[in-house]
């Protein structure tokens, strides 16, 4: 089966995530600056949201770029992916209007955390389907970068309980090791093709 239905389908979603996360920035009821630095949580929370999804969006390029072709396991797990990403307008919304309390923090990293699981989840579908030597079990490896990632998201989910500005410092911690595209797969896809 093609994969170009599944890239269509998943950038057009992305698409529409970001378009309803930035509908939900409101203007400042006033036109000085502290109208404005009353917004500042929403705003953080949405340049957040904005970076993660355009981590995930990025990655999911270059994931599929390695693979030749999908399956229904494949479409069903890509769809399990983009469930958990179409929360992440609630989540942010959430978290950003309630200056970061508690449970709204916890709940947006558990967001984060089932979204990047459901990614590996559709990362390592893609790699039994393609095989061991596959370019894209040869450029993720052991994947310590989403091993850590999860591992700080779980650090993450309980601490925002007692120190929810920490929490929120780890997430974008996770960000700040993702922001850069993974150039794992680029770098194996380039060497893949100087090979030939």
């Amino acid at each position: 089966m093609s994969k170009t239905r599944l890239e269509a389908f998943t950038d057009g979603v992305i698409a529409i995530l970001i378009t309803i996360m930035v509908l939900e920035l409101k203007v400042p009821h006033g036109a000085d600056l502290h109208a404005l630095l009353a917004l500042a949580p929403v705003f953080c929370s949405y340049v957040l949201s904005f970076v993660f999804l355009g981590i995930y969006w990025n990655n999911h390029h270059h994931m599929l770029h390695a693979t030749t072709h999908v399956s229904g396991k494949i479409l069903w797990l890509n769809l399990h992916l983009l469930f958990w990403l179409s929360l992440v307008p609630f989540t942010t919304a959430w978290m950003g209007e309630n200056y970061l309390a508690p449970l709204p923090t916890a709940v947006y990293g558990a967001d984060l955390l089932l979204a990047a699981v459901a990614y590996t989840l559709l990362q390592n579908a893609i790699i039994a389907d393609h095989g061991p030597d596959s370019k894209l079990a040869k450029a993720v490896g052991g994947d310590r970068k989403g091993k850590l990632s999860a591992l700080i998201y779980v650090t993450a989910i309980p601490l925002a309980f007692y120190q929810p500005w920490l929490s929120a410092a780890l997430y974008v911690l996770v960000a700040v090791i993702w922001f850069i595209p993974d150039r794992r797969i680029e770098k194996e896809l380039h060497h893949h093709d100087s090979a030939r």
